[in-house]
Formats: structure tokens, sequence, C-alpha cells
């Protein structure tokens, strides 16, 4: 038994000291192994970049087929509202979280309606003219939140979104309307402006053309 002790020990110090020199020190061979392929760093834009997040949440979504007659499921990911820096439009957006495919793409319209699914305090549904796949396709979707206090806190935001989205388009309507009574109002009043000769001006102003007209023969004579 003693001898296979000492075997055994004699085995983990040849491990211990395997790829060490007879001095201790570790050896260096020198050797630099340059990488077959230089890979450059690629700056990858999202689209979102002029773009104000209002809500950034986790969510999983679905939308309704219609020819299957059943709910499928989109993905799970963040869902954000988007608002942009120039335009003030706000858009819906939500990518799935492993491989950042999006799976709703959609502006948020005065006319949008956000609903709790089937007494599900935790669901919303909506339709909307959706955009993710590459073309305009009027859907419905049902999203999934993990607590009541982040689905009333996406609806309530949609809903104040869309509710500043129709004072907005008033506000622009009053402002074209109030445009056109201002241009209307100018015209109007440069035509009041425009000299326009009365009868009492045109008799003043003949006796003054036949006095020039007299003088004028004189002259000539």
């Amino acid at each position: 038994m003693a001898s296979k002790d000492v075997e055994h020990s004699k085995v983990e110090e040849e491990e211990t000291v395997e790829g060490t020199t007879a001095g201790g020190e570790e050896e260096d061979t020198g050797a630099q192994i340059a990488p077959i392929i230089k890979l450059e760093e690629v700056a990858v834009t999202t689209g979102e970049e002029e773009e104000d997040v209002l809500l950034d949440l986790k969510a999983k979504l679905y939308r309704f087929d219609k020819d299957g007659n059943q709910w499928k499921e989109r993905g799970v990911g963040t869902v954000k509202l988007l608002k942009h820096k120039q335009t003030s439009k706000v858009r819906l957006v939500m990518r799935q979280s492993k491989t950042l495919k999006i799976c709703a793409n959609h502006l948020v319209l005065p006319t949008i309606s956000m609903q709790e699914h089937a007494g599900n305090e935790k669901s919303c549904v909506w339709h909307a003219a959706d955009f993710s796949d590459g073309e305009l396709k009027e859907e419905l979707f049902c999203i999934r939140f993990a607590s009541i206090e982040n689905a009333k806190a996406f609806k309530e935001m949609v809903e104040e979104v869309a509710e500043s989205q129709v004072k907005k388009s008033e506000e622009s309507k009053e402002g074209a309307a109030s445009l056109a009574d201002d241009l209307t109002e100018k015209l109007s009043v440069g035509e009041k402006k425009e000299d326009v000769p009365t009868p009492e001006k045109e008799k003043k102003d003949e006796p003054e053309a036949e006095a020039s007209s007299a003088e004028k023969e004189k002259k000539d004579e």
C-alpha cells in the first residue's frame, strides 16, 4: 500500500510541474499566432437613433390569425414607445429578445383603441396598421405582461399619446384655418387700398388737363 501511495504522489507532482522548465519558470516559446481573418468594427444602426424612448417594457406579443381563427405568438422581447425628435410622431416597436427581429412596428394614431383582453388585467388588445413584415397590414395584436402594473402603464401611455395626437391634429387644423382667414383678410384690405378713380376726382382733374393743353398750344405758336 505504501508503494502505491508513493507512486500516486509522484504522478501528481509530475502533473503540477508539466509545462514548466527545470528552473521552475514557464517556458516561453516566443511563437505568435496571427488571426486568419481580421474583423473590423461595424457601426450597427437600429433606426431608433432620432427617437426618444417614452416606454420600455418586457412582454409577450400575439397576433390573431384570421385564416386559422386563433392567436399565434409573435415573440417575447421588449416593447417600446418611441417619439421622433423632429416630427413628434410616436410609434410602437417590439423586438424579439434573442434575435432582435421586429415583431411589431406601427404608428400610434389618434384612432387607436387599447382594451383589456377577455378580463385578463395583464393583457391588452388593439388594431393597428403594422409594418413589421415590410408591408402595411391591418393586424389585431394582443400583448401580455408579467404584472398588472406594467400592463396598466402600457395602456395608459398609449392612450395618453393617442390623445396628444388628437390635440395636435386639432391645433394644426385650427392653425390652417387661421392662416386662411389671415390671407383672405389681407387680400380684401389690399383691394380696398388700390387707387380707384371716382367721378368727383375725374371732374377735378379735367380743368387741370385743359389748362395744361392750352399752355402747350401757346408754346407751339
